[in-house]
């Protein structure tokens, strides 16, 4: 790793923990209903959409109210989002014109934005009307991930609560979500990118003189170039901090008009990691014990520091058919050496890697590369980082909830170390909750290498891979990879826009966002309903050294099991091959 990955990479670490912190602990007075210095301001607001939507922000849910809600709500996202695309051909703020969508397209796209997934089947400039990206995408984008903040609140109420049979209001949880932390910080975000160059606007797509024309296809002259218009900034502020990932163009955050400089680059990166890493101080906070948010940010940090460190790595190292072609491997103060493949100019390798790490830890699928041209190990870790199940920061929400069922089947494990029954947080983990967190732990890793399974064996599936061999397959595992574990990013070799893959890919991000909150909010109905337990001598801590230690084994056991014999056949087979082995 070179000095300025270093830098950058420190940087970038230290100024996402001073700014997560101090959000953590804002997040945690706004979910318990305190007064906050916006709330002079918002506080109308919330509580007129309480009056028109007829609810009462003191009436709590039961689990299995709460979970229906999620549902529901859900459900009606996906039809309206879907309606939305099919019909964008008459509706309005359409310039360009742009048809309907197709329904396998129209249901991807709407199942991808309402499970916070964001895998993108289509060019966005070429396929959506701004309506449909205001109207549709954008605000999904708001919802679904105010959903998924909403449910880690019944998993931290499980803890705090004792004896009770409500975990909270959905309705007003989502509501607080999206007027107190994810508007606020979009609209902060959006004006920051407009004044570095992200474009915001209605105006016809234009046309541009080529300074030098070439012939295309058919030997025609070429001497103009489209330029894409559009509302990007407000949407790309929320893609990023709402860890949805969806372009409002196809080349994502590579395209200049999305991030046009490097300190675009870093406030979208710091973005990508804010609300998540600021849920985990939050936790700790609304337990009443700091110690345990910092245990689980420790954890999640350690690992992401060490994929950061190897993707970097990987990619400055390049491989050994660049050396051959004559690519100088090491960097000058001339070129920044390694494989600069695929990868913007203006970032270069270190930006591009850390990027790569931060949106796969968390769940947010935004790229500012290609990750199809990384080297086979370089473009593991990505995928690596999706397969220890989003916990890594994670998203908004789902990332904690996630980390926290690896907590309880950490402290089940040390419970059957020293023959006591397991308990965390002063709660005692039974046989019920453990059969949720099994289930919630297991069912991603279980549809991922399915799909996976049944993909490879449909005929014509590689003729949809933009490589063969091993780097196909790695196409096609990191799609269900992506797609199951809700975050959005691709290999981008795979053309993934055919009815198959719409569908089984769309059905994934179902299994995938609904398998594990199903669970979830089950064991948090469950544990409110407990009293507390005093913790004695054999009470396993779960704040300190060992507990992290145990933690990060248990997610690597439960990710490297599940998932090595298909990472095998897919970049460490092209590892091997492209060194030679």
């Amino acid at each position: 790793m070179t000095v300025d990955a270093v830098v950058q990479g420190g940087t970038y670490f230290v100024v996402l923990v001073l700014l997560a912190y101090p959000l953590g602990l804002y997040m945690a007075r706004v979910y318990e209903g305190q007064r906050v210095f916006l709330s002079p301001v918002v506080g109308p607001l919330e509580r007129l959409i309480y009056r028109v939507l007829r609810v009462d922000p003191a009436a709590e849910m039961s689990a299995k109210r709460y979970a229906l809600a999620v549902l529901w709500f859900s459900l009606f996202g996906l039809v309206l989002l879907f309606a939305i695309q099919l019909l964008q051909g008459v509706l309005f703020l359409n310039p360009e014109h742009f048809p309907g969508v197709g329904p396998f397209l129209a249901f991807n796209t709407a199942v991808s934005f309402i499970t916070n997934t964001n895998w993108q089947a289509y060019g966005g400039e070429n396929t959506m009307s701004y309506l449909t990206q205001m109207g549709g995408l954008a605000v999904q984008n708001f919802l679904s991930a105010a959903a998924g903040m909403a449910v880690c609140l019944v998993l931290i109420r499980g803890f705090t609560r004792r004896q009770s049979d409500t975990i909270g209001n959905l309705w007003v949880d989502m509501t607080r979500g999206v007027l107190y932390i994810l508007l606020p910080l979009s609209l902060i975000l959006s004006v920051a990118l407009v004044s570095q160059g992200v474009i915001q606007n209605f105006h016809h797509y234009q046309q541009a003189a080529l300074i030098a024309p070439f012939r295309g296809a058919g030997g025609k002259e070429v001497t103009t170039q489209v330029l894409p218009q559009g509302p990007a900034a407000s949407q790309i502020a929320i893609k990023q901090l709402g860890t949805n990932g969806g372009g409002f163009f196809d080349q994502n955050s590579a395209h200049p008009y999305e991030n046009p400089t490097p300190l675009s680059n870093f406030l979208e990166m710091l973005a990508l990691l804010l609300i998540p890493a600021g849920f985990v101080f939050m936790f700790g906070r609304m337990v009443r014990d700091m110690r345990q948010g910092r245990t689980l940010f420790i954890a999640m940090s350690v690992i992401f520091l060490v994929a950061l460190f190897l993707v970097t790595s990987f990619e400055q190292r390049g491989t050994p058919q660049l050396a051959a072609a004559g690519v100088e491997l090491k960097p000058t103060a001339l070129q920044p050496g390694g494989n600069m493949e695929g990868k913007e100019v203006r970032f270069g390798i270190v930006d591009s890697g850390i990027w790569a790490a931060a949106t796969t830890a968390a769940s947010n699928g935004s790229v500012n590369s290609m990750l199809d041209s990384f080297t086979p190990l370089g473009g593991m870790i990505p995928m690596v980082m999706m397969q220890f199940g989003e916990v890594i920061y994670g998203g908004v929400g789902s990332g904690l909830y996630g980390m926290l069922l690896l907590a309880i089947l950490t402290v089940f494990l040390g419970g059957l170390m020293v023959g006591r029954t397991p308990e965390y947080l002063g709660k005692k983990i039974g046989s019920y909750e453990m059969k949720m967190t099994v289930v919630g732990v297991l069912i991603v890793p279980v549809f991922l290498l399915i799909g996976t399974a049944v993909a490879v064996m449909v005929p014509g599936i590689t003729k949809l891979l933009g490589n063969p061999g091993p780097h196909g397959f790695s196409e096609l595992l990191y799609a269900y990879t992506s797609a199951v574990n809700n975050n959005g990013s691709a290999f981008a070799g795979l053309d993934a826009n055919t009815p198959f893959l719409n569908i089984s890919l769309g059905l994934s991000m179902l299994i995938g966002r609904f398998g594990v909150i199903f669970p979830v909010i089950a064991i948090g109905g469950s544990l409110a309903r407990k009293k507390a337990m005093a913790a004695s001598a054999g009470t396993l801590p779960t704040h300190g050294a060992l507990f992290i230690v145990l933690l990060i084994f248990v997610i690597l056991i439960v990710a490297g099991l599940n998932h090595f014999p298909a990472l095998a056949l897919g970049p460490i087979a092209e590892q091997l091959k492209a060194f030679g082995h």
